[in-house]
């Protein structure tokens, strides 16, 4: 049984990027999940200044060993703008500052969602490239378009999206655990 560590990176109470998250999770077995909230380790917005004159802030050092721990990550990345929201970019400066290869050795399903068409691709494709910078490796991805009209009742409502969402989580699990 694999260690799962799983977040979204939204700051938003209402995220749907978390409401995609937490469906995924729920359909993944075998595995020992654990779901954290990036609201619940507030950082300061990243500064050379703060860091030659405080150090490192203890949640930063928090969650990159809750990210050690762990054999496997999930991730559900926003978007604002065509690119990662502020709140979860400022986290990945963070964590880089802190240990340069924090995602080293880490197996990354990465997925996004947004109300639009393209499904926060943009900030999914940017993340992608990024994560490979930090040591790791993200083996899926998935971004789900228009979620209003995919996503209903805690569930993917479109039949052709969920059979890929299946696919992807399949494909996760089988390089997860060998």
């Amino acid at each position: 049984m694999k260690k799962i560590l799983a977040f979204a990176g939204s700051n938003s109470s209402t995220s749907i990027n978390q409401e995609l998250l937490d469906h995924i999770v729920g359909r993944i077995q075998n595995h020992q999940i654990k779901g954290i909230k990036l609201t619940d380790y507030p950082l300061p917005i990243y500064s050379a200044d703060i860091e030659r004159n405080e150090g490192f802030p203890i949640n930063a050092t928090i969650i990159k060993n809750l990210i050690v721990e762990s054999d496997a990550l999930i991730i559900a990345v926003n978007e604002h703008n065509g690119g990662p929201s502020a709140f979860f970019k400022n986290i990945i400066d963070w964590l880089s500052r802190v240990n340069r290869n924090f995602l080293e050795n880490k197996k990354i399903l990465l997925i996004s969602t947004s109300p639009g068409k393209r499904g926060a691709s943009s900030s999914l494709e940017y993340s992608k490239n990024i994560f490979a910078r930090f040591g790791g490796e993200v083996i899926e991805s998935f971004s789900l378009p228009s979620f209003k009209d995919n996503f209903q009742d805690g569930k993917v409502i479109n039949e052709v999206l969920d059979m890929g969402i299946e696919d992807v989580l399949t494909t996760f699990a089988h390089q997860i655990d060998s």
